[in-house]
This record gives structure tokens, sequence and C-alpha cells, in this order.
């Protein structure tokens, strides 16, 4: 009992801070999109039975490269809902535009880091050939709209280190194609190699600069529009960044309420951040308030995710404060296990259903429409 008293008042406490509005505006941010997770069911059960636990987390159990079908299915769902203003349900799908080259990264013997548009990737994936067009799609019908999350979900320096100084772990998940592991054979613990912009010495910064850079780059080429709106994959981003991503057009950074600066050598200093806060440089921070993550760990399924997430919409709507909701993209893949992707559809379709039931008023926005309203206040 004092444990649920204690997170409903810390729900509370941290709405207090920030913009506020009276109109319920939700928004749907959903990460990872793009990225490879687990390359292919063959690939878990190999390094499975190489020792490797993948089936202890369980984004590699069923987090994969979108297929058409995850993606046709989840924009069925968000076209079935309208709001107060008579639009679809929109998800803002913060995206990776690329993967590792991993046949030319071995063709230069581990020397250099080769990156390929996430659009290469799904060429060498059997039900993946629509993915971009569905991107498209989404984008002009206003349903699951791209905004940046990192050029590729991957430490490449880090990543690269390890491959380079030989880490057997490594060096087999990348034979199938894989790099988001971080416990290693027998459980051997290994780097970060997911958060992308983490740090392990301030020389790294140089090479994240390149990275935002080109990824923002590559960002533009694929949807015909700069992204305003920038989440750095994990969390971990080093503050040097925020000029240089505001000189290439990121107005709206995306931010945990406490935010972790790396440092290197392990040492990261504390932010606290909230909604409308805005950076030296004008870069105004969003933060999210709310969670809807039915597959994103084992535990899951012990939780009522659906009414979990309606009591923290109420909570951010009693203090006027939009409804930001946390859900990767795990909760919508399929390719991998369609019982995965059917679950988590359907306690979509039920939330929707809900909030726009309890909330007949709502407004479902993207992260940068939002961002654009709290610029204009």
């Amino acid at each position: 009992m004092f444990a649920i008293i204690k997170q409903n008042l810390s729900r509370n406490l941290s709405n207090l801070p920030g913009w506020r509005t009276k109109r319920h505006i939700v928004v749907i941010e959903s990460d990872d999109w793009g990225s490879i997770r687990m390359s292919s069911k063959e690939s878990f059960h190999k390094l499975k039975q190489a020792r490797i636990d993948v089936d202890k987390n369980h984004y590699n159990t069923n987090d994969a490269l979108e297929s058409n079908a995850d993606l046709e299915m989840l924009m069925e769902v968000l076209s079935k809902h309208k709001d107060a203003t008579n639009r679809n349900v929109v998800m803002t799908g913060v995206n990776v535009v690329a993967n590792p080259n991993f046949e030319k990264i071995r063709e230069n013997g581990f020397t250099q880091y080769v990156y390929e548009p996430y659009t290469e990737t799904c060429k060498k994936y059997p039900e993946h050939d629509k993915v971009h067009e569905l991107w498209q799609q989404g984008i002009q019908e206003r349903l699951l709209v791209p905004a940046f999350h990192g050029r590729e979900h991957l430490n490449a320096q880090r990543w690269m280190r390890a491959l380079q100084n030989g880490c057997e772990s490594t060096l087999l998940a990348f034979d199938y194609g894989v790099t988001g592991i971080s416990q290693g054979i027998d459980g051997v613990k290994l780097g970060s190699y997911q958060a992308a912009f983490d740090i392990d010495t301030l020389v790294d910064i140089e090479y994240q600069k390149e990275v935002l850079k080109t990824g923002l780059d590559v960002f533009e080429k694929l949807y015909g529009y700069r992204s305003k709106f920038f989440i750095p994959t994990n969390g971990p981003f080093n503050n040097q960044l925020e000029p240089v991503a505001k000189k290439l057009g990121i107005d709206y950074l995306g931010t945990g309420k406490i935010q972790l600066e790396p440092l290197g050598n392990n040492q990261y200093k504390k932010h606290v951040r909230y909604l409308g806060k805005k950076s030296n440089e004008g870069v105004m921070y969003m933060t999210r308030n709310a969670f809807f993550e039915p597959n994103s760990t084992k535990q899951s399924t012990s939780k009522d995710w659906v009414n979990d997430c309606l009591k923290e919409i109420e909570i951010a709507f009693r203090w006027h404060k939009p409804a930001t909701i946390s859900s990767h993209r795990v909760n919508y893949i399929g390719w991998l296990n369609e019982n995965n992707r059917a679950n988590g559809l359907q306690k979509l379709d039920t939330l929707l259903s809900q909030i726009i039931k309890r909330w007949p008023n709502v407004e479902f926005m993207t992260s940068v429409e939002l961002g654009d309203l709290i610029s204009e206040a």
C-alpha cells in the first residue's frame, strides 16, 4: 500500500513544473523504428545455443526491423479512432534512419564503421519491401509520423572498439547481424551498445557531431522534411551536442525528467528537465508522463497497462498537462512473434477507445505539433 501511495505522489509531483494547458492533448511517442534488434528467428536460436541469454531480454525475443504487416496493422488500428478534431489518432514514430553494413565492415577487417540507410537494410529482409512506402503513407495520412531518434540505434565507436579488441560475444552476435546485446556468453556484461550518444571519453563527442549531421541529412532525404524533434537513443546525451543539434534544425529535445549527461569514464551529471524548459541555445525540452508498454518486459503480462496508462493520463490532465505516452516499437512487432503484435495492438485499440470515451474532447498530436503549440503560446 505504501509503495502505491508513494508512486501516486511521485506521479502527481512530477507533473507540477512546466507548461500548462486546459486542453486535453495526448501525444504517443514510439521509439526504435528503423533499427535492427533481432535479425531473425534463426539468429535468436543460434545465439541462445551459444550461451548468450537473448531469451531473457524481451526486446531480443520480440523486437525486429518492422515488416510490411507490422506497419499496415498498426495504422489500421490508429485509423479506427477519431478525436475531437475529427482526425485519426496519430503516433510519432521516433526513428533511426540507418543500420550497420555488416558485409562492408567485415570486408574492411573491422577497421572502419560503415552504415547503410534502413531502406537498404529492408532489402535484405523477406517481408519488408513496402516499409518505406508505408512510412510515406503514414506521413500523408497523419497516422504514423517519423521524428529523429539518431542515425542508428548503436554506439558505433564503442561497438567497433569491442570488435577490434576481439570481444568473442560481440563478434558472434555480429556474425548473425545483431548488435543489441548487453549480456554476452555465460552472462558476461558488455558495454551499452544501444546508447548511441553515450561516451567513453570526451573525444567521442566529435564523432557524434558527425552522426547528428549525417543522420539528420539521411532523415530528410528519406522523408522529405527536416526533423525538428529528437530523442537520443536510450537517453544519454552530452550537452555539448545541443548547439550542434539546434544549428541542424532541432527545436525540441525529448529527455527524461532527470537527464543523464555522460561525461566519460562512466561519469554522469544529472539535470532536471520539464516540459517547455529551454536550454541556453533555445532547444526546448519535452518530457513524457505516461507509459504504455504491454510487451516491453517479461513482467508486462502481470500489469494492467491500459488502466495504469489511463490513470497517468488522468493525473496529467488534473495538472493541466498534455499526456505524452511512451510506447516502444517492440509492442507492435509481429515479424518474429505474431502473438506479440496481436497482444500489443489489441491493448492499444482498447486504450484508444477508453481515452476517447473518457475524454470526448481529447486531441491527439504529434510531438512536433505539441512543441509548436508550446512555442507559440
